[in-house]
């Protein structure tokens, strides 16, 4: 009884604490401005079951692709076990599903297998990483933190497997020895295609291996519960929220950017020919909207979800033109920018209630020259795995810096001074752009 209370306690403090750090997302992303994508369902729906459960980006790559398809199965399928632990764990039971028989023995070692092709594949991720130190892992904005998170959830990940097999082999164990409540009247429960191996190399005396058995039983279910909560601190916050991120993703043609409604107003009211030009403005009940971004208030809700999903795989930046030639613009720095911004504001919340101004912007970490560096190619776009868009980040970023700060690149004010004064962007004078035709 009393290891069930402390059970029980330990899951309810674990969900708990998760889901005190799902709300301050949740609230971190609505600081933004909503974002109006609710249109297309049909699209939506079929964008993220492609994108998130099938993963469907990802094989453009096939052996990367494959090996992570692989560990996300292997997430998803083994955690259906921790539904049983979970009830064993509150109730007293032991192996609460053994009734199914045939098909319990079948899940059982279908997990196992899982289980150790994950143990492969997280291996081979490790080496990848810091043996071939593959170049995308290994830029400028992915030294500290950033690194040693990824090591983190691969280290993980292997030991939560391990525990996994240790126990199953513990309990093949005892049962064998018919030892206590580990024997069942009907024989072997389970099937243990990967732990009767490693069975081989265990004690014998029941009570030791009870001891091995219950502690990779507490370790197991405990690491889960760890590996929960850490999520939140981590990329792989993305296992859930890739589902959303997709589905409210832009969808085709993803290169039309959004003009901005004030300016668009302007427009349409110069180019109205009934238009009274010596109209006195019409008075403005609130204040209007910035133009552009300057700090993550300024940006949909959308793109602060994306930071939040995004991945730090890479592929953006691999892809990029800019990059590729020894411009300072990484997309993913950019998305890994807004997320550091976005938890900066949501620290100054928690610590006085509300946001107080701190001076700061998201102009404090993505600097002019990475955003005048970007070619606007979307090729960061149609690369990212879980659908995120850094173009549109940079793009408001930069329409606040022009039309707010007046801070364009010299080339730009002059393109702009040029279309003022000449009606073109060329330093000729209308007048003076067809005497080409008379030259002989």
């Amino acid at each position: 009884m009393i290891a069930q209370i402390l059970f029980t306690l330990i899951l309810l403090a674990g969900i708990g604490y998760f889901w005190s750090n799902v709300s301050k997302a949740i609230r971190n992303v609505k600081l933004g401005k909503p974002s109006h994508r609710d249109d297309r369902k049909n699209e939506r729906w079929r964008n993220m079951l492609l994108k998130s459960f099938g993963q469907q980006k990802m094989f453009k790559r096939p052996i990367p692709a494959l090996l992570h398809l692989t560990v996300y199965l292997g997430f998803i399928i083994i955690n259906v076990e921790v539904l049983e632990i979970v009830i064993d764990g509150v109730f007293g039971t032991h192996r609460v599903f053994a009734p199914l028989g045939g098909l319990y023995n079948f899940l059982i070692g279908a997990f196992e297998i899982l289980a150790i092709l994950v143990i492969v594949a997280v291996i081979i991720f490790w080496l990848r990483r810091n043996i071939l130190k593959l170049l995308r892992f290994n830029m400028p904005e992915m030294k500290g933190w950033p690194k040693n998170d990824a090591n983190i959830i691969l280290y993980f990940e292997m030991v939560l497997m391990s525990a996994f097999l240790t126990m199953n082999a513990a309990d093949y164990k005892l049962q064998l020895l018919k030892y206590g409540h580990y024997h069942f009247k009907d024989g072997i429960v389970g099937s243990f295609p990967v732990s009767h191996f490693i069975a081989n190399f265990l004690p014998t005396d029941p009570h030791t291996l009870v001891m091995i058995e219950r502690g990779a039983w507490w370790f197991h279910i405990i690491g889960i519960l760890i590996f929960l909560n850490y999520l939140y601190f981590s990329k792989h916050f993305h296992i859930l929220l890739a589902f959303p991120n997709t589905f409210y993703a832009k969808l085709p043609p993803l290169a039309k950017f959004e003009n901005l409604e004030s300016v668009k107003n302007e427009v349409a009211l110069m180019m109205d020919p009934n238009a009274d030009p010596y109209a006195a403005p019409v008075e403005q009940a609130e204040e209007p909207d910035r133009f552009g971004a300057k700090d993550i208030f300024d940006l949909e809700r959308i793109y602060l979800l994306n930071a939040y999903t995004c991945t730090e795989c890479g592929r953006c930046t691999d892809v990029c033109p800019a990059n590729q030639t020894g411009k300072k613009l990484s997309p993913r720095k950019i998305m890994m920018d807004v997320r550091d911004r976005m938890e900066e504001v949501g620290k100054n919340i928690d610590k006085n209630g509300s946001f107080i101004d701190d001076g700061k912007s998201l102009l404090d970490y993505i600097s002019k020259e990475e955003l005048w560096a970007c070619t606007t190619c979307n090729a960061c776009v149609e690369e990212c795995p879980v659908e995120n868009d850094p173009l549109d980040i940079i793009i408001a970023v930069r329409q606040y810096l022009v039309m707010e700060e007046s801070a364009a690149p010299a080339e730009l004010n002059m393109t702009f001074s040029n279309i003022e004064n000449n009606g073109a962007p060329w330093q000729y004078s209308q007048m003076d752009r067809l005497n080409w035709v008379d030259e002989d």
